[in-house]
């Protein structure tokens, strides 16, 4: 099932897209909803972001590839950050390119959408409390991480966070291939097979940490390939099984 959120005739909705067509919901997939027989063409909508989290949790240095890339040791435990909500944007929103930095550099990612309030989840009880998945653009001022030598600010800007085009509930968390096109071109591929920590690890970790509240993010590390974004440029996230978010930069 892929979940989305919406602006349709001036309101907020969540539905399912379904074949040709967004079937609209009444409520939230958070809060208790259910699916009406209205019918809408995709066109008639403006996706938005899949959900509005609390919170977005990030893990670093996530693919065993992208560790060698960087001639890297793998990690004992997850590494984590956060980004604020007020960095989260949607399909097609603009990523804005701050002044106050020179170097601005995309991050493909699965990023994992929970369910309901979390605290203290055993590993195998953790995809229980997922919801689905989306895929997500960790965006990076890189100059600004190498300069403060620590990653809130360079990770927060409005905008840095592109998250969507949907939640999807369908979805096999071990083995999906990962791509992200900058103006049609690879940059970035990969599969979710080669994450160090898998999902279930991953939420359990978290949760044992800070309490995930339904609909906050977990996005899950990037594959080898990082690099800089222009002004004018449009870049593609892709997740096989989930879809793809395209947004430009300005």
């Amino acid at each position: 099932m892929k979940i989305v959120r919406f602006q349709y005739a001036g309101e907020v909705r969540y539905g399912v897209h379904e074949d040709d067509s967004v079937r609209l919901a009444e409520g939230t997939p958070f809060s208790g909803w259910k699916l009406v027989d209205e019918r809408v063409a995709p066109g008639e909508v403006r996706l938005l972001a899949p959900c509005e989290p609390s919170k977005v949790v990030c893990i670093g240095l996530n693919y065993v590839d992208h560790a060698a890339e960087l001639n890297m040791a793998l990690p004992d435990e997850p590494l984590m950050f956060l980004k604020p909500p007020t960095a989260v944007c949607g399909p097609g929103d603009t990523i804005v390119y701050p002044a106050m930095t020179g170097n601005l550099h995309y991050e493909a990612e699965l990023g994992i959408v929970i369910g309901g309030r979390a605290k203290d989840i055993p590993e195998d009880e953790a995809l229980g409390c997922v919801l689905g998945y989306t895929c997500a653009n960790d965006v990076t001022a890189r100059d600004l991480q190498a300069r403060d030598g620590q990653w809130t600010r360079c990770k927060s800007f409005d905008t840095f966070m592109p998250l969507g085009p949907c939640i999807e509930t369908v979805f096999e968390p071990d083995n999906a291939a990962i791509r992200l096109t900058l103006n049609g071109e690879e940059r970035q591929s990969s599969n979710i097979s080669n994450f160090i920590f898998k999902v279930p690890r991953l939420v359990s970790f978290v949760s044992q940490v800070m309490t995930l509240l339904p609909g906050d993010v977990i996005i899950t590390g990037t594959p080898p390939g990082i690099g800089p974004m222009e002004r004018g440029d449009s870049v593609r996230v892709e997740i096989e099984g989930i879809g793809a978010l395209e947004n430009p930069v300005g």
